[in-house]
């Protein structure tokens, strides 16, 4: 009963999600509202309205009765690979959509409380038309498809200047994997999905109770979600002597790592200067571990000007990509460890399968107020061609005469447009 009600919700989060979902912090969206989007995915120390539930839940206490947005992100990868010597292929997942949906209400001049599902992360290529011979393997036939959903109810209080917020959350997680090795066998046995609990916390503090106006600090923290995608990662991981590429199996635990940040935003009349960090603990997230992902520190800064009926936004996001080469080649001959004798295998894997390499990301974005209650907001963001090179030995291991494929390649570029809704009453 638990497997039927599962596929239930995954078809039902399927629909509203499209495809594939990416991501460009790891296998995180810089942000999910279309707010914070035009703010470089800023929103630790400023208030985005019911959006802020997505981001810092405590910032939801300005919001003067009850607001709802809704809308979603149309995103278009560009990704590009080469695995060895041969030519580069484009993955054909070049287009997703990731719906979100906020909702806050003040129940008194101390409490209040929220409601969102969004789409927060995920990533995944399809090679599946890329060509194959005897001496192209077209990128493994690469198919790799995360996708993650949250449901939260953010609870906050707020007295004079500090507001804090506890939401606890629901996720809803789903991943494919699917290649053909070198010896041409087929692995993947099709889609697993898993359901997990966490939360998150949020804290402000607005210094203009001690006249220091327009001044604001933020803080959050999000767990860890620990998802178990049955038969997934092993298979794919499957050891040498099982007819696969790697030294030993990983096991199918995929763990959405803690993050951890801290914001400042500050108010000069119709100017909003913020800036965020944030740090993401892929190196102890279960999974995470096993391909080698370091932790990730995320800069985010954001830029609002105001005017009448309407409002524009910019901003800027960076992270260095996560993904760790794993050493390889002749020498390395450890069995079972994935960073000695699996190294090689791992970086094809990333590369092809996981490639979350963007780091640069340039944004912006506006608000139209049709009316006091209504309004418009938009966002566009781009993060500009990255280049990963990993694997630069060439030959065979004399020791157990395993193959080096010599530079796999990838090549990132995305962009996106944000759209939504917000509604006051």
């Amino acid at each position: 009963m638990k497997k039927t009600k599962l596929i239930g919700v995954g078809i039902s989060l399927s629909v509203l999600t499209s495809t594939l979902l990416y991501a460009t912090n790891g296998d995180n969206l810089i942000a999910v509202g279309a707010k914070s989007r035009g703010m470089g995915g800023t929103g630790i120390a400023i208030s985005h309205g019911a959006e802020s539930t997505l981001v810092n839940p405590a910032l939801i206490t300005t919001v003067k009765s009850t607001e709802v947005s809704f809308g979603g992100t149309v995103f278009m990868p560009d990704m590009s690979a080469s695995m060895g010597q041969a030519p580069y292929y484009d993955s054909d997942a070049d287009i997703n959509v990731i719906p979100e949906v906020s909702i806050a209400h003040k129940i008194n001049d101390n409490w209040f409380v929220g409601i969102g599902m969004w789409g927060t992360a995920g990533m995944g290529v399809d090679y599946r038309n890329a060509h194959r011979d005897a001496m192209d393997s077209g990128n493994m036939g690469m198919i790799t498809n995360l996708q993650l959903m949250q449901f939260g109810v953010p609870i906050a209080y707020k007295n004079s200047g500090f507001s804090v917020a506890l939401t606890p959350l629901l996720q809803y997680g789903a991943l494919d994997i699917n290649y053909n090795d070198f010896s041409g066998n087929s692995n993947g046995t099709g889609i697993a999905q898993d359901l997990n609990f966490g939360y998150s916390i949020g804290a402000t503090y607005d210094f203009s109770t001690l006249e220091v106006e327009g001044l604001t600090v933020g803080f959050v923290y999000k767990s860890k979600i620990d998802m178990d995608y049955s038969n997934q990662l092993s298979i794919a991981t499957k050891p040498f002597v099982d007819f696969g590429i790697f030294p030993q199996a990983m096991g199918d635990n995929l763990e959405q790592p803690a993050e951890i940040g801290i914001g400042i935003a500050y108010v000069m009349s119709q100017h909003t200067f913020a800036f965020d960090y944030r740090q993401v603990q892929w190196s102890e997230a279960k999974g995470y571990q096993d391909f080698g992902w370091t932790d990730q520190d995320v800069y985010a800064f954001g830029y609002e000007y105001t005017q009448d009926e309407w409002a524009l936004r910019l901003g800027y996001n960076y992270a260095e990509h996560p993904i760790g080469e794993a050493p390889s080649g002749p020498q390395v001959i450890a069995p079972g460890s994935y960073a000695m004798a699996g190294g090689n295998a791992l970086n094809l894997f990333n590369l092809l399968g996981f490639p979350a390499t963007s780091e640069d990301h340039y944004t912006v974005g506006g608000t139209y107020n049709m009316s006091e209650s209504f309004s418009i907001d938009l966002a566009y963001v781009y993060a500009p061609k990255t280049t990963t090179t990993m694997n630069t030995i060439v030959g065979v291991n004399p020791m157990n005469g395993d193959m080096y494929t010599g530079p796999s390649t990838v090549e990132h570029t995305e962009s996106s447009f944000s759209f939504q809704l917000t509604y006051s009453f």
